[in-house]
């Protein structure tokens, strides 16, 4: 008879997995990177991280994406294909529908909505200085606020 639960072996494993997922979310990351993580055949580690975590591996990674993708726009100084980009998007319509899908609102809706009035955002430029764009634009001193 099959365990409902994953056994004590076989978490670590998958820990191993999500912690990867977790790290390299905004990279391309597809199930037989996950799974390889993990020590598993895609289809074993589909079906234990499901068991597991109650949702599959890349819809893990996807709302991964989409929680990153909401601090950023409520936080950063960014467009919104900036954003996509920085999760792990290649594609605006892409990040857009799925955004939605799972947010109930666009993101520039979602912006919109969550921003604070009056509260300091986080210059794009800081954001890219860890390498993610080397052409991004260098900080202008005046767009930098001093923190309270």
């Amino acid at each position: 008879m099959l365990s409902r639960h994953p056994t004590s072996t076989t978490l670590p494993n998958l820990r191993r997995a999500k912690d990867l997922a977790d790290q390299r979310f905004d990279q391309s990351l597809d199930l037989d990177d996950l799974a390889a993580a993990a020590g598993f055949s895609k289809f074993h580690f589909n079906r234990a991280f499901t068991k597991a975590y109650g949702e599959t591996p890349m819809r893990y990674v996807t709302r991964r994406r989409i929680e990153r993708a909401q601090d950023l726009l409520r936080s950063a100084n960014l467009s919104v294909t900036e954003i996509s980009i920085l999760v792990g998007y290649n594609s605006l319509g892409s990040f857009t529908s799925r955004f939605t899908a799972l947010v109930g609102a666009s993101p520039t809706e979602y912006r919109r909505t969550h921003r604070e009035v009056g509260a300091r955002h986080i210059p794009g430029c800081f954001l890219f200085l860890r390498g993610v764009d080397p052409a991004a634009p260098a900080c202008e001193p005046a767009t930098v606020q001093p923190i309270r």
